[in-house]
């Protein structure tokens, strides 16, 4: 557990959004190139076969009309509208003309039919409230308006629809590719996430590319090389308890039975007490603490009891400010120790000024709701604190500080074991100095 002091966190985005961000930017790019490529290639083409075929129906349709009889054509007209969908209406000054449908195709056909028909062609989508292609044409000094339907004029294929399709096609395919990218990395932090809390995390898979293959493989050998040395160390260090615990007991029994004044007495037996002490620091710091443990335990309970258990101490006053209950999952006997490290360090180095009394404020808390619902406990004592800029070496093990809760009479353990069990329990812990003196440790458990 890294994070000693309260800071404010900074939000980043993950590998995953970066490499699914970068390959929906390269597809969104490539398929707008790619759309305006097909636009305009076949652009041309179509503007010049459909020019072309209006051209060739308005240019009919004039002959047609010009050269038939008058009374055949009604007849005629008739025709047009039934075989062909044409019709034909004489252009009145008082019709009501919408513009020419827009865009550059559009354009294009226009400008290419008045090239053939004349300058003066008019072109619009709506006459008199009938929608259709329409235009203007002139027999002599009569002019008149010709409607296609739109179904007869061949337009661009909906290229954009298409478009949307593949690109969404291939926005899934970015996130699954960024998804199976990125897969092996994160069953690699998750990994590194489990050891760093003290847990034995399963063997990563050592497939797929070389590259994935070699890092999972020698990540799944630290992992065993750790662990070997973890025991290991636990091995050495009940070695070193049993054999050193026998000659205490020893020297101890000496001590009694030894001709000595009380004064020399009362020394040698002390000396021999704090060395048993430091022996069960060694112990309590070596101990593993497996989450297959863990049990429902109720904190406020736990905090109770403690402050009970020391409230029986001369100098020692306590308050305690509990809820009911305040369930959390953990090892009972793992927490209890941590909350008699915090009020032990406090009961030796966090006396009042001015007092030879120690007084220690614990409280107990049920914050949030559902997953982040926790349980925070605070430790504080009514000491002369420590300097800012050494807060951070407290919960280091072996650490002696210059001031007045420097280890003198430990291993310097006693925190270091308060860090090391919390990490295992997965909770945070903050040390900062209490307004007014004294030390302040927060603790923050998930709640059940």
């Amino acid at each position: 557990m890294k994070l000693r002091l309260p800071r404010l966190g900074s939000l980043s985005s993950g590998l995953f959004w970066r490499t699914f961000l970068l390959l929906s930017v390269l597809t969104t790019l490539s398929m707008s190139a790619w759309y305006g490529m097909i636009n305009y290639v076949q652009r041309e083409p179509l503007a010049q076969q459909t020019a072309a075929q209006v051209v060739s129906i308005v240019t009919i349709t004039r002959t047609a009309l010009t050269h038939s009889a008058p009374d055949l054509r009604r007849e005629l007209l008739f025709e047009l509208v039934s075989n062909e969908g044409i019709r034909v209406f004489t252009m009145e000054d008082e019709d009501q003309v919408e513009p020419p449908p827009g865009g550059a195709l559009m354009n294009d056909i226009q400008a290419q039919v008045r090239a053939k028909l004349g300058a003066d062609t008019r072109f619009s989508s709506e006459v008199n409230g009938v929608p259709g292609y329409w235009v203007s044409f002139k027999i002599a000094d009569d002019r008149y308006w010709l409607m296609l339907e739109r179904e007869r004029l061949q337009e661009s294929v909906e290229w954009l629809g298409w478009a949307g399709v593949v690109s969404v096609v291939s926005l899934l395919g970015a996130a699954l590719i960024s998804g199976l990218i990125n897969l092996p990395l994160k069953r690699l932090t998750a990994a590194a996430r489990e050891v760093a809390q003290g847990r034995h995390p399963e063997p990563l898979p050592e497939v797929g590319p070389l590259e994935v293959r070699q890092a999972n493989r020698s990540f799944n050998q630290m992992v065993d090389d750790l662990q070997q040395v973890e025991s290991d160390r636990a091995v050495i260090l009940a070695g070193i308890s049993h054999d050193l615990r026998t000659p205490l007991a020893r020297m101890q029994l000496e001590v009694e039975m030894a001709n000595l004044s009380n004064e020399a007495r009362e020394g040698m037996q002390s000396d021999i007490a704090q060395m048993d002490a430091i022996i069960a620091q060694f112990l309590d710091y070596a101990k593993p603490t497996e989450a297959s443990s863990f049990i429902n335990v109720d904190m406020a309970a736990l905090l109770a009891e403690c402050a009970h258990e020391v409230g029986r101490q001369a100098d020692v006053r306590i308050t305690a400010e509990l809820p009911e209950q305040a369930q959390v999952l953990g090892n009972a006997t793992d927490l209890k120790r941590v909350i008699a490290n915090l009020v032990e360090n406090a009961r030796r180095y966090g006396k009042t000024p001015g007092k030879d009394v120690a007084e220690i404020d614990i409280k107990c808390t049920v914050r949030g709701m559902h997953t982040a619902k926790r349980v925070v406990v605070e430790v504080q004592d009514h000491g002369v604190g420590v300097p800012d800029t050494q807060i951070a070496q407290l919960l280091k093990p072996f650490t002696r500080l210059d001031t007045a809760r420097g280890q003198a009479n430990g291993a310097g353990l006693g925190l270091a074991i308060v860090d090391r069990v919390l990490s295992r329990h997965d909770a945070q812990l903050e040390v900062a100095n209490r307004e007014g003196g004294g030390l302040k440790f927060t603790i923050t458990l998930r709640a059940l």
